[in-house]
């Protein structure tokens, strides 16, 4: 396979690496305030088009199925919002006697306490071919089931006296995620005949809007105000983060593949990238509300920073892998039949 062959086939990848390196030169350009105003077009405008992507292009009696399969959602919800926060609880108590800034610390517990994200997990699973539909009902549901739970955590484990407008952000989820959703699944009624025939390309769409959501977040990232931060308890805070992804991901994929847990390759899928992903779009806005006032909410706020477009990052470069272990073992069920 030619170089330009396989930058086609890996478009998205490359995409990646050039967003972060205009974030980087022109971080003005994305922030919040800025001119591409990512406080509608991403908040708004970007997850809606994915959603709407998405409700047009999942087929209603997958959507329908993904609803009954409870043992799934069970399984995602507790990890995320009930296992998740615990273990990196009792990490914080080992990494407690070491020399890592202790702001940045609690920042870890926060993004433990953080809901599935509404958009990266569900086009993470899309483009390695597993439950689509069990993706978008975990993202959907958790999200709103973080509007109670998340800032519950949040207080149990950090403590803070802020009320929480949770009518405000319960208004933008359904807005941006549920009415989405289902005006897509209305228009494909419509459209169903059309579609089957072009078979439009819903999943370039949305790379190409979470490529815009990327950029956006460098954009925050790299135009953080300068705090008074150690490099190195950055470097290690960089390295947990990494380390906790990518051992949670294994631990839920060994958990869902398991003789008896009644999953599929698909299912498992969703379950690895739900299970493990945390909302930077929901989290943001629930830090500021929780800690309003806080001295050091810059330096909290930057583990979640970092986890989101990590995420995003450790989920792409994966993508290949998971997609050839997914092929190879439904190419095994067939033959075992």
């Amino acid at each position: 396979m030619g170089l330009l062959a396989r930058l086609r086939k890996e478009w998205f990848i490359v995409g990646i690496v050039l967003v972060i390196l205009s974030a980087k030169l022109q971080p003005s350009f994305g922030v919040k305030g800025g001119p591409l105003r990512p406080e509608v077009t991403i908040a708004y405008i970007a997850v809606s088009i994915i959603f709407f992507n998405s409700g047009l292009s999942l087929k209603t009696e997958e959507l329908t199925s993904a609803l009954l399969h409870v043992r799934l959602h069970l399984f995602v919800q507790s990890f995320t919002l009930i296992f998740f926060p615990l273990a990196v609880w009792l990490l914080l108590q080992l990494l407690q006697l070491s020399s890592i800034d202790q702001w940045l610390l609690r920042g870890l517990q926060t993004v433990s306490c953080m809901p599935p994200p509404v958009s990266s997990a569900v086009i993470l699973t899309k483009a390695v071919g597993g439950n689509e539909a069990a993706a978008i009902f975990n993202s959907a549901f958790g999200s709103f089931l973080g509007i109670v739970v998340t800032p519950v955590l949040l207080l149990l484990f950090l403590g803070s006296s802020s009320s929480v407008p949770f009518s405000s952000i319960f208004s933008q989820l359904f807005m941006t995620v549920v009415v989405p959703l289902i005006l897509g699944q209305v228009c494909r009624g419509f459209l169903r005949d059309f579609l089957e025939r072009r078979k439009p390309p819903f999943g370039a769409i949305s790379s190409a809007v979470l490529l815009m959501i990327i950029y956006t977040t460098f954009c925050d990232t790299f135009s953080n105000p300068n705090i008074e931060l150690d490099a190195v308890s950055l470097l290690l805070v960089v390295f947990i983060i990494f380390s906790i992804q990518i051992s949670f991901m294994l631990l839920t994929f060994s958990m869902s593949t398991r003789s008896r847990s009644g999953f599929s390759p698909a299912d498992t899928v969703a379950i690895m990238f739900c299970s493990t992903h945390k909302s930077l779009t929901l989290g943001i806005p629930m830090l500021k509300i929780v800690f309003e006032g806080y001295e050091h909410l810059s330096l909290i706020s930057v583990p979640l920073l970092i986890y989101h477009p990590a995420q995003i990052l450790l989920g792409s470069v994966l993508v290949p892998t998971i997609r050839n272990w997914m092929t190879s073992q439904q190419k095994s069920s067939l033959l075992l039949r």
